[in-house]
């Protein structure tokens, strides 16, 4: 055997009784949370496309204005419900550069109920319209969310909404519930703990405290997690993340530092969904952090680039799709990044926690996969969203390139799936260092073509 899986068996007890417990829907976000609020069933509910009309005085103005990210005032009418003075305005960091580059304007949005006055949606203070940007598929956001939620981790609520702008189509798009109060008090109730955004300013600075480094007890080194809060943190707040932070640094008593088992189950979907814009990846970021009692949780945020597309269009990573279905599911990246990013590196060391990973690993393919939901439920999403797409006025792909992206990510999927399953058994290395000396066979590709799934160079000719 490959590499030495009898840590895997420890620990299977708890384990086993967790896992029980996830199938009963338990709770494991830590603080019990809120009745389900108002909105969780309204604009949430994705058993249908709802509708959202922006009302606005001058459209244009708004998309010259777009890449300066600055709220302009208009009314929603949401599924036919009319809501004044809402907050509007473009969102996202390098798609809304290349949006612009390339000469198109379906920007992102961002919604806040309660940007020039008290007010909200059924209890829900702000949304964001997510415009399939490199996703032909339109499915990438909505799926891994899908996984994080069906491992019970603290996830955003989505769902698919047809836009117009004052009456006339403008397209598509998946509303996603930011996480902020109304986030924080459903998943984790009144008495919540802190939200953060780790965030750098430079990509190519240290950023050591976005990577939850420990570096020192000065709060000034942390700069890019407090200046992201969603919550004004106190002094109280940033000494508890710091001593937090020092002892994952240390490598002991990690569950009074960390939630444990809500992470092991966080890394479990991400590291599946090969997100390389991520914790994970190069850039270390694209993830909320919540700190309740001095114990951290990791949250998942934005999958436009996971299923292995961060590496389309760029020179490194390569564009190979059967290097990332059979990409390890123990060592997820290089070892200088492993070493780098304390959260999974610190537990990954402890066997119990290994073990555990493991055992969410084995469950989520089994009842994710092997039981036929995926394939379902794809299925089921596909359809009703296909109509829309068909006539999606401001589309980046034509509605044949739509349905390639769809066949295409489920294909990945699948052979993800079955790669996965076979690491975790043994068969296929499971860390780099087991593929360095390794020469095969892998799960092959079959097919697999990963531009199909929406890349930038597409935004060069346009759709149609």
């Amino acid at each position: 055997m490959m590499h030495n899986r009898t840590i895997a068996r420890l620990g299977l007890v708890l384990v086993g009784m967790l896992m029980l417990a996830l199938v009963l829907g338990s709770q494991w976000g830590g603080a019990a949370a809120s009745d389900e609020p108002g909105y969780a069933t309204r604009p949430f509910d994705d058993s249908r496309v709802h509708t959202i009309d922006i009302q606005i005085d001058d459209w244009q103005a708004f998309l010259d204005a777009a890449p300066l990210e600055e709220y302009t005032a208009c009314t929603l009418i949401v599924d036919g419900e009319r809501f004044s003075n809402v907050g509007l305005r473009a969102k996202g960091n390098n798609s809304r550069r290349l949006i612009e580059e390339y000469g198109h304007d379906r920007y992102s949005l961002k919604v806040e109920f309660d940007q020039y006055a008290a007010g909200s949606y059924y209890g829900l203070d702000k949304f964001s319209l997510d415009c399939s940007f490199q996703d032909n598929s339109y499915l990438k956001n909505y799926l891994a969310y899908d996984m994080m939620a069906f491992l019970q981790v603290p996830t955003p609520l989505c769902s698919y909404v047809w836009v117009t702008v004052n009456g006339e189509p403008w397209g598509l798009f998946l509303a996603v519930e930011e996480p902020e109060d109304a986030f924080a008090r459903r998943n984790f109730g009144a008495n919540h703990g802190q939200l953060y955004k780790p965030d750098y300013k430079r990509l190519n600075d240290e950023n050591a405290d976005v990577a939850l480094r420990y570096t020192g007890d000065d709060p000034e080194l942390y700069d890019n997690i407090f200046r992201t809060a969603k919550f004004e943190p106190s002094d109280q707040d940033k000494q508890r993340l710091i001593a937090a932070l020092k002892t994952l640094a240390s490598g002991e008593n990690l569950d009074q530092a960390v939630n444990v088992d809500q992470v092991l189950r966080y890394f479990v979907a991400q590291v599946f969904t090969v997100n390389l814009d991520s914790y994970l990846g190069r850039t270390g970021h694209n993830y909320f952090l919540y700190e309740e009692d001095g114990r951290l949780s990791m949250l998942p945020w934005d999958y436009n680039l996971a299923f292995a597309t961060y590496s389309l269009g760029m020179p490194d990573p390569v564009n190979d799709a059967e290097l990332y279905i059979n990409y390890p599911i123990d060592t997820p990246a290089s070892g200088e990044i492993m070493k780098n990013r304390p959260l999974y590196h610190q537990l990954m060391k402890q066997d119990e926690y290994f073990a555990a990973y493991h055992e969410y690993f084995d469950w989520f393919l089994r009842e994710y996969f092997e039981s036929g939901y995926f394939a379902a439920k794809v299925e089921r999403m596909a359809d009703l969203i296909a109509p829309y797409v068909q006539q999606d006025p401001t589309a980046f792909c034509s509605f044949e390139d739509h349905q390639k992206g769809v066949e295409t990510l489920t294909r990945f999927c699948l052979l993800r799936a079955e790669s996965a399953r076979g690491q975790l058994e043994g068969r296929i290395p499971s860390t780099w260092k087991e593929r360095a000396e390794w020469g095969g066979p892998y799960v092959p590709a079959q097919g697999v073509w990963l531009p199909d799934l929406g890349e930038i160079a597409d935004l060069k000719d346009g759709v149609h």
